[in-house]
């Protein structure tokens, strides 16, 4: 069992910064592949970034690559988003996700992920 707890979104300016961060509780942390998606008002909850539960591979959506950029820290049961280049269209409630993982891989569909966080809202001002 892995609970999920979300922190470091806001409000920023288009071209600005933010960072952020997925608490994981769970001794086994290391062992999840990690996720991160964004649901906008409206719009179906879309995937952001993976990565393998060793931290070697990542993925991300077209949408965010070049401008986000994740990472994770096993010993602090953690991973993190850093997002630059904001823009107005990337503001959403943005969800940490994991999956217990055999296969050392990293996933980008919604229900391949076992557990998900609250959400934390991200928004960028034009």
């Amino acid at each position: 069992q892995v609970q999920l707890v979300e922190s470091g979104g806001g409000l920023v300016q288009a071209g600005g910064s933010l960072r952020l961060s997925c608490a994981a509780s769970g001794r086994t942390f290391s062992s999840y592949a990690m996720g991160w998606f964004r649901q906008a008002p409206g719009k179906e909850r879309e995937f952001v970034a993976a990565i393998s539960w060793g931290g070697s591979m990542t993925y991300y959506a077209d949408s965010v690559k070049g401008r986000f950029f994740i990472s994770r820290d096993n010993a602090k049961n953690t991973v993190l988003l850093q997002m630059n280049s904001l823009k107005p269209e990337d503001t959403a409630v943005y969800y940490c996700a994991a999956k217990d993982d055999k296969y050392r891989g990293y996933y980008t569909r919604k229900y391949e992920y076992d557990y998900w966080g609250q959400g934390t809202q991200v928004t960028v001002s034009s």
